[in-house]
């Protein structure tokens, strides 16, 4: 089934505004077969009747699946890993100072693969005693639930240190070796919530330590990416760092941060 250029249209406007996820030209395709499945879960004939159910009065459980569609999730086991270097780095200086409780958020933490690497890199760096809290967040209820689980097929750990897969998962089919479960020690470290960072204020009230807000904002036009810098700055403690994807450029953007090495960025 084709998406006709006038129906696109009216999703795009519809997704930037729910969401502020900024879909490109010539995206027709990607977004007729994400949103194709629900059609035929849904029972519906075409994009204009599904429209119509998005829009309507009932369509707000709907949307949620919408958006669910849209999102791209892609992630891994300490993706970038320079940035965990350097969260490990920060650990040993604030511990050194005699800080004891530590707050970080992930703030689009698909799958539960960020938060987690976080987890392990913070439980690797403690000591005795600190309080140390993720807030784990993202727009996909599918996501968010895959990553309460902590479950994760053999070959997603690859890209993990050597002896992380036996310190931080258990085995769950110890014969076939193909199926891996984050141990309770750091999912306990981990909250995952559902938040649209397209519209902030946030409900928290701030003093993080280390935002890492990593391939995220490149689906976003400048509005929405200057309302969130501007969020994350009055959530970040005197000192706080925020880390953002290595293609992602803050060029013109970054107002009262001061880079620190590319991607990231001083409160």
């Amino acid at each position: 089934m084709e998406m006709g250029s006038r129906v696109f249209q009216d999703f795009r406007s519809l997704v930037y505004a729910r969401s502020g996820i900024a879909l490109g030209e010539g995206k027709e395709a990607l977004v007729s077969a994400r949103i194709g499945k629900r059609l035929r879960h849904l029972g519906l004939v075409d994009f204009d009747a599904y429209l119509d159910w998005v829009k309507g009065r009932d369509g707000e459980e709907e949307m949620v699946h919408l958006l669910d569609a849209i999102s791209t999730n892609v992630t891994s086991f300490f993706r970038e890993p320079a940035h965990f270097e350097f969260v490990a780095e920060c650990m040993r200086k604030w511990m050194a100072t005699g800080q004891q409780r530590f707050r970080f958020w992930s703030a689009a933490s698909s799958t539960g693969e960020e938060p987690y690497t976080l987890a392990m890199t913070l439980r690797e760096s403690k000591e005795n005693g600190e309080d140390i809290r993720i807030l784990a967040t993202d727009i996909s209820t599918r996501v968010l639930e895959a990553a309460k689980q902590g479950r994760y097929a053999a070959a997603k750990l690859q890209s993990l240190p050597d002896g992380f897969a036996k310190r931080y998962f258990t085995n769950l089919h110890p014969k076939e070796g193909s199926e891996f479960e984050i141990k309770e020690e750091l999912k306990r470290m981990v909250l995952f919530k559902r938040l649209n960072l397209a519209f902030p204020p946030f409900p928290m009230a701030g003093s993080m330590d280390m935002i890492l807000c990593r391939n995220v904002m490149i689906y976003f036009d400048n509005p929405v990416r200057k309302r969130l810098l501007e969020e994350f700055y009055r959530l970040l403690k005197p000192g706080g760092y925020l880390l953002v994807g290595h293609s992602e450029s803050l060029t013109g953007l970054a107002g009262k941060f001061k880079t620190i090495r590319p991607s990231i960025y001083l409160k």
